[in-house]
């Protein structure tokens, strides 16, 4: 239902109820055929941990990204540790926390996702103005960067 009137909060709800079903498992499917640990907990995992600002990322800074209680994302990590995405090592600050780092494989895994994500914009937004895109591109980024830090 589209209204004559732009209602920014009701459209970005609408929109992310839409992408937060549709976007990892999409991803998955798309790139998975040749590589089985392509899973949308890995990319998760993968992305927490990417998008993670501390110094030493750790399960913790996957959980509070992910927005998930830290045993759950203990269990995500440890499978991506198994199938080769992340690396655990021990931090230089404290001997009893495990810092976490991203694989070779999972920056593979990490560049298809965004990928993806660009050629999913551009299918959304590619018959706009390149001004607007670009424009709201910009605002996307912006209100990403002030909501996760």
């Amino acid at each position: 239902m589209h209204t004559s009137t732009p209602d920014g909060g009701p459209a970005l709800f609408r929109l992310v109820r839409h992408w937060s079903r549709q976007w990892a498992p999409d991803v998955v499917e798309r790139f998975a055929e040749g590589a089985p640990t392509w899973t949308v907990p890995n990319l998760l995992v993968i992305q927490a941990v990417d998008g993670a600002t501390a110094a030493e990322v750790t399960v913790a800074d996957v959980a509070h990204q992910l927005g998930i209680d830290r045993s759950v994302a203990s269990r995500m990590v440890a499978e991506a540790g198994r199938d080769g995405f992340v690396k655990r090592s021990t931090s230089a600050r404290d001997a009893r926390r495990a810092v976490l780092t991203l694989t070779d494989a999972a920056k593979e895994f990490l560049a298809a996702s965004q990928a993806h994500q660009r050629q999913a914009f551009e299918a959304l937004v590619g018959h706009w103005p390149r001004e607007d895109r670009e424009r709201f591109a910009g605002y996307l980024s912006r209100l990403a960067d002030e909501v996760l830090g």
